[in-house]
């Protein structure tokens, strides 16, 4: 198996893997302890060949040369771009492909030094380039972008969604990785991912992220059933609902519930207001549904 078979057959696992983590999460946990968020001094130890990843400082390179026990190791690329190599002295490392770094060490290691070196350039910690997850996680804060990281591994990373997350995410693309960094008017894309489709297996939206995009996982909007129901208190919203699904999400009326005899308690325009309902009426986000005792 060649080895770009042998990477491609490892990220759909991967992503399988952690789909598993988020599809499976029940939805009647309790919400995530807090826990601290990951600082700028963490960093993931990994050694994976990611030909196509963009090195840059403060990136680790985990380098071997072959037949040459003392030329392989681990080489920090430094704040200016660079890293220093033996024999040869300083290689430009930061911007470079990990295929280009190997290219520019093998020409100047067979430029006098050795025949037909045989050079491997892998990441041993990536550094350079960070995302941010906030929101509805386990854990939210800055974590580091490993080469070809998708959606559905850096929410498993920051600990899944957690029992209060709403049923979509918002990924909002970094400007910098677009190349219009410079430009401070340049609107950033929000690209909205409902998290369902992963439930179902469909993974067309676990899109690769890219340096500076930011993972927004937002609060599930809820409803109040109150009153004569059997299991009253706050319902979490996925979708539009009428007021005979709430009435079944607190688990139907209780002996004394009237199904006429239903208010909707909503904010309008800054002041609450009370209004009749009927059980075929759609519930809104904040309302809160009170059921009345029947005359009889």
């Amino acid at each position: 198996m060649r080895v770009t078979d042998m990477r491609n057959s490892a990220i759909t696992s991967s992503a399988l893997m952690f789909a598993a983590v988020i599809v499976f999460q029940p939805v009647w946990a309790s919400p995530a302890q807090s826990q601290p968020a990951v600082t700028d001094s963490d960093s993931r130890s990994v050694s994976a060949p990611a030909p196509d990843y963009t090195a840059g400082p403060q990136d680790v390179l985990e380098i071997t040369v072959f037949g040459e026990g003392e030329m392989s190791g681990k080489f920090p690329i430094e704040l200016d771009g660079t890293f220093n190599f033996p024999l040869i002295g300083r290689v430009r490392g930061g911007g470079l492909s990990l295929r280009a770094i190997e290219r520019e060490l093998h020409d100047r290691l067979a430029d006098g030094y050795l025949q037909n070196p045989q050079v491997s350039v892998a990441v041993g910690q990536f550094r350079s380039q960070r995302i941010f997850i906030v929101g509805e996680v386990g854990r939210p804060g800055t974590y580091p972008l490993t080469a070809k990281m998708t959606l559905i591994e850096a929410l498993a990373t920051a600990g899944s969604t957690s029992s209060t997350a709403a049923g979509h995410v918002l990924i909002i693309k970094s400007s910098r990785a677009a190349g219009d960094a410079s430009d401070p008017r340049a609107a950033s894309e929000v690209q909205q991912v409902d998290l369902a489709a992963f439930r179902a297996g469909l993974l067309a939206d676990n899109v690769v992220l890219r340096d500076g995009d930011v993972i927004l996982v937002p609060r599930a909007e809820s409803i109040y059933v109150l009153g004569q129901v059997k299991s009253p208190g706050a319902i979490t919203l996925e979708k539009d609902i009428t007021v005979m699904q709430a009435l079944a999400l607190a688990g139907g009326l209780a002996e004394r519930g009237s199904q006429t005899r239903i208010r909707i308690f909503r904010l309008i325009n800054g002041k609450k207001v009370e209004l009749k309902a009927n059980l075929d009426d759609p519930v809104r986000a904040g309302d809160t549904v009170m059921v009345l005792e029947r005359f009889f």
